[in-house]
């Protein structure tokens, strides 16, 4: 049976005895990464509680520092303001560096912060050992906060980026120095920085809500746009 079979068998066991109930009084105990009231632990392969635990740190950002802390993120709690109208950050850190470093710092939201790191452990590094045999060493972004509508057009809805919820990667860089970058390495699909790419995109969608890409549209063909807006998107 596969592991997301597995995982489905046994929920449906917990709440099948009225599980859930049962755990929260402590009347059952379960592995942290299995119960649903532990915090999320970056270090556990995600599972299909991690996306509730990870929605959890919205709005409780000294819950989500702890939970940035012990992933070795290095960061700094931003203040919140307002920088315009729909645009201002809310929970938000400044990022210097996590187990990679970067060109340079840049300020998400501190669930999209938590989101990375789930993302650069389980799924960035493991991908990067398994076609190339070594670790990422950097990530180049474009940027995070920019207060400005979708596509930056005049009129329309705010982006993910207009409150430093989204961000843009463009390149990463291996312990050889080898660089894998957006947009040339995305065709042809069928060499060993190609397939890399995909796997990364791919994913990422397990983690973050909207993962853009080249396949997405001419606007995102240089870099994958990661965001933690209401809208699931896989392209």
């Amino acid at each position: 049976m596969g592991r997301f079979l597995r995982w489905t068998a046994g929920l449906l066991l917990l709440a099948a005895m009225g599980g859930a109930a049962m755990v929260g009084t402590g009347a059952v105990t379960v592995p942290p990464r299995y119960d649903p009231w532990a915090p999320l632990d970056i270090a556990e392969a995600p599972n299909l509680l991690t996306r509730l635990k990870l929605s959890r740190l919205d709005g409780a950002p000294r819950q989500c520092h702890a939970v940035l802390g012990d992933a070795g993120l290095r960061f700094s709690p931003v203040t919140d303001r307002q920088t315009g109208p729909g645009c201002g950050l809310t929970d938000a850190v400044q990022v210097s560096r996590s187990a990679v470093a970067f060109n340079s710092g840049f300020t998400v939201t501190c669930p999209l912060a938590a989101a990375w790191m789930l993302f650069e452990t389980h799924t960035l590094q493991p991908a990067a050992q398994r076609h190339f045999g070594q670790r990422v060493t950097r990530v180049r972004h474009l940027g995070s906060y920019a207060c400005r509508n979708v596509y930056g057009r005049a009129e329309g809805r705010r982006s993910e980026h207009a409150t430093a919820n989204a961000l843009d990667i463009a390149g990463f860089t291996l312990a050889d120095g080898t660089t894998i970058a957006l947009p040339g390495d995305w065709t042809p699909q069928d060499g060993r920085k190609g397939a890399f790419l995909r796997e990364v995109r791919d994913g990422a969608c397990e983690v973050f809500r909207a993962v853009l890409g080249p396949d997405y549209n001419e606007a995102h063909r240089d870099h994958f746009h990661l965001d933690m807006g209401p809208y699931r998107v896989c392209r």
